[in-house]
């Protein structure tokens, strides 16, 4: 805006050319304003002149006439809109727009709904002090799985049909399939404000629900495929009734264990929410801590009984098995009608398909090295090195992906960079918060596992004594085992989330079966080599 006087005939430093103006005992004004001109009449008096100017922007100010003239004539003036060639012009216009910008945006920010507050900056002893409580609820959950483990592998539906024991890392690994899948879903749409609201939380609750049920079906079905793939093939000998058996147990497990523990972590998460606690340290060592003791509990008693019905009744197994498949699609309809479970519905299955199957080749281990009788002390001790690995790898995934969330980092760019693989130096040794969760979450491996292994010994679990050099090499495989998990979840987590998918439906499942292989793998080989260097006498495998 330029305001004018009478006094000056032209402006010789305009771009859209020169205005002239004839002196006038009374002239009117000119406001130039979105394209159109618009006259103002000005008073004779200055007090009136000085009240309407405060309705204008004036930006630049020409020289005025003497005052002496200004009370022989009146006033005369023109309020137009132009652009100026000269440099310092177009720089102050280019100030003053930029000004009048920011002026609007703390404007409209006002009338906008609030942003959910930052997170609390964690140091390393509060994530500690948050993690060391569900770490250690979830490990005597595992130690739990791990005696209810020792005392069933001796039941008839065991011994009968020993492919039940590929069914138990698989069915194991539905808290990292499912149950913390969920979790970390829901601890991420918390952490962002999406749960905020009742109507907000209860859509998310019912198409998570949904959702799992049918991932639980689907996959406890490829499970007892899995488990006649790896038990029968090699031997050549296939029973329909073992296989349908197998199928029942499978799938009547999966349904209802996914159900018990949706519904805990659900409240868990809205509990932790409310308190202040972040749902990410908690919401996953306790579907660990519990989703072990509750889906063995279930696999034995539910296959015991439909064990003992095939002496009886040849059509109970199917009728279970059909219907929980039955209710597969009713679990769709609903999950179809949220729209952030209905991308998990159709893209989501990949990563749980093959983390079963990867979880299923360690129950093939498992099942080769507990039957032999020379390694049956191993059983106690699988879901505890698994569950152990499987939780603290859950629980940085979660935090990861959660930190991608929150900063509002680009997912899925066209032509992203390329992003360097971290080393382990960079994972473990850091300064960012992810690094030094990885340090906490590692340095809780070796005090945590002695707890455990201290506990099994106390109630008399197993079939081995703890000499120092069976701890040397259970803590060397458990150490390992760790270190390597959450180096591939700091890779993992970045790489899925450079490529458009989000790590809350992709890394956990895979981490958490690499870790079932891992464990069983590093844990059989540790009884091997045990058995091997003559460690008879501490009653290694009696």
């Amino acid at each position: 805006m330029v305001l004018w006087s009478k006094e000056q005939d032209k402006l010789s430093e305009m771009s859209t050319g020169a205005i002239e103006m004839k002196k006038e005992a009374v002239a009117p004004a000119y406001h130039h304003s979105n394209g159109s001109v618009h006259p103002v009449i000005l008073s004779d008096s200055t007090q009136e002149l000085q009240q309407e100017a405060g309705e204008y922007e004036l930006t630049e100010v020409t020289s005025f006439t003497d005052r002496g003239d200004q009370e022989n004539d009146r006033s005369e003036m023109v309020v137009i809109d132009c652009r100026a060639n000269a440099k310092g012009q177009r720089e102050e216009d280019a100030l003053l727009e930029n000004a009048s910008q920011s002026n609007e945006s703390d404007d409209t920010s006002t009338d906008q709904s609030p942003v959910p507050p930052p997170p609390l900056k964690e140091t390393s002893f509060s994530i500690g002090l948050q993690v060391v409580f569900p770490f250690l609820l979830a490990g005597f959950g595992t130690v739990a799985a791990g005696m209810v483990l020792d005392i069933v592998q001796h039941w008839q539906v065991f011994t009968e049909v020993s492919e039940v024991f590929i069914l138990v890392p698989a069915l194991l690994g539905l808290k990292g399939n499912l149950e913390m899948t969920l979790a970390s879903r829901l601890s991420t749409a918390a952490n962002i404000g999406q749960m905020d609201t009742a109507k907000d939380k209860w859509k998310m609750i019912m198409g998570n629900l949904a959702l799992i049920q049918v991932q639980a079906t689907v996959v406890g079905f490829l499970a007892s495929i899995a488990a006649m793939i790896f038990g029968w093939i090699p031997e050549g000998q296939f029973k329909l009734g073992h296989a349908v058996l197998l199928c029942a147990s499978s799938v009547a497990t999966a349904f209802i264990a996914s159900l018990l523990l949706g519904l805990i972590m659900i409240g868990v998460i809205i509990g932790s929410r409310k308190v202040g606690i972040n749902p990410d340290n908690v919401a996953t060592p306790i579907a660990a801590s519990l989703g072990d003791l509750i889906t063995l509990a279930l696999l034995a008693g539910i296959s015991t009984g439909l064990y003992k019905e095939l002496e009886y009744n040849d059509y109970a197994n199917p009728l279970v098995c059909a219907f929980f498949v039955a209710l597969t699609p009713l679990w769709v309809l609903i999950a179809r009608k949220i729209p952030s479970t209905k991308e998990v519905l159709y893209s989501g299955w990949e990563p749980v398909v093959i983390a079963m199957a990867i979880s299923s080749v360690g129950g093939l281990i498992l099942d080769k090295t507990v039957s032999n009788p020379n390694f049956a002390g191993m059983a106690v001790f699988t879901p505890v090195i698994n569950g152990v690995g499987g939780n603290l790898v859950a629980v940085q995934a979660s935090r990861i992906s959660t930190y991608l969330h929150m900063n509002g980092l680009p997912m899925g760019e066209p032509n992203p960079a390329p992003v360097k693989c971290p080393t382990p130096c960079t994972t473990f040794f850091g300064s960012g918060v992810n690094s030094r969760s990885a340090r906490v979450l590692f340095l809780l491996v070796a005090p945590g596992h002695l707890v455990f292994l201290y506990t099994i010994n106390t109630m008399q679990g197993g079939h081995t004594t703890l000499t120092p050099i069976f701890i040397g090499f259970y803590m060397a495989a458990a150490l390992l085992q760790v270190s390597i998990l959450l180096y591939l979840a700091n890779w993992m987590v970045q790489w899925m989330w450079g490529r458009g998918m989000d790590p809350d439906n992709f890394s956990i499942p895979y981490l958490t079966a690499l870790g079932d292989l891992l464990g069983t793998g590093l844990l059989a080989l540790c009884f091997h080599i045990l058995w091997l260097i003559g460690d008879r006498d501490a009653d290694v495998g009696d």
